[in-house]
C-alpha cells in the first residue's frame, strides 16, 4: 500500500518528523507508516521510506551471504576460453593481477572497487550497523557515521552493471571462441541476486529511527525495533 506523506508547511516545529526526498528535495512531515506500506513522494514518486517486518533479520543475512560469494569469486575460475586448441581459464583475481604493472592498472583497480570492494565494504558496514540493533543491544560506537557511509557508496556499488557488462562482452567472443562459464560466474550472479535484495528490503529511513531512539547506555525498545527484527 502506498501512503503519501503530508507536504511540509512553514509552522511546523516537530524537527524530528520532517524527511527530505532523496531525489527531489521534497520536504514533508512523515507520518507512523506501518509495515508493508511505502511513503511516496508526491512530486517526483520515488519510496522515501518502505518499512518491513524483520527486515533486519533479513538484510544481515543477506549480507552475510553476500561477503561470502564476494571472497569466492576472487579465487573460482570466472571463465574458460577455449580457441584453437587453446584452453584459458581465469578468475577475477587473476585479471587484476595481470594489470598490476600495466598503464591500464589504474582503470582495473577502480573497476574492481566498484564492483567487488565497494559492496563488501558496504555489506560490512550494514552489518556493524544492524547486527546490534537486531539483537536488542546498544548501536555501536561509529554506527551513524558507517551508515552514512554505506548510503553514499550506494551510487559506487556496481556489480550489476559489471554483470550487464559481461554478458555484452560474452556474446561478442562467442563467435571467436568457444566460452564455458565457470563457478565464479555463477557466485558472481548470485551476489548480483543477493545485493539487489538487500536494497530492496532495506528502509534507510527505519534505521535512522532505530539509531535515533537507542541510546549507548540502553538497547533499542521494541517500538523502535518492529520494522528491523
Amino acid at each position: 500500500m502506498s501512503h503519501h506523506p503530508e507536504a511540509f508547511s512553514p509552522d511546523a516545529t516537530d524537527l524530528a518528523s520532517l524527511v527530505a526526498c532523496p531525489s527531489c528535495d521534497a520536504l514533508y512531515r512523515m507520518p507512523r507508516i506501518a509495515a508493508g506500506e511505502d511513503a511516496v513522494c508526491q512530486r517526483c514518486h520515488r519510496v522515501i521510506a518502505a518499512p518491513r517486518h524483520r527486515a533486519g533479520m533479513q538484510i544481515i543475512s543477506l549480507a552475510a551471504a553476500s561477503l561470502v560469494l564476494l571472497a569466492a569469486t576472487l579465487f573460482f575460475p570466472f571463465l574458460k576460453i577455449s580457441a584453437a586448441g587453446v584452453h584459458n581459464a581465469t578468475s577475477v583475481l587473476d585479471v587484476v593481477l595481470a594489470f598490476t604493472s600495466d598503464e591500464l592498472a589504474i582503470l582495473v583497480l577502480f573497476t574492481t572497487a566498484c564492483i567487488l570492494a565497494i559492496p563488501a565494504l558496504r555489506m560490512g558496514l550494514l552489518l556493524y550497523v544492524l547486527v546490534p540493533l537486531v539483537f536488542d543491544h546498544p548501536p555501536s560506537a561509529r554506527a551513524r557515521p558507517a551508515f552514512l557511509l554505506s548510503e553514499r557508496l550506494k551510487p559506487w556499488s556496481m556489480a550489476e552493471i559489471f554483470a550487464l557488462g559481461c554478458a555484452v562482452a560474452l556474446i561478442k567472443v562467442r563467435d571467436l571462441a568457444e566460452v564455458e562459464f565457470g563457478p565464479a560466474f555463477w557466485m558472481f550472479a548470485g551476489l548480483v541476486f543477493l545485493v539487489l535484495q538487500v536494497q530492496r528490503n532495506l528502509c534507510s529511513r527505519s534505521v535512522w529511527d532505530a539509531l535515533e531512539a537507542a541510546t549507548p547506555d540502553a538497547p533499542p525498545t521494541a517500538a523502535t525495533q518492529e520494522h528491523l527484527t
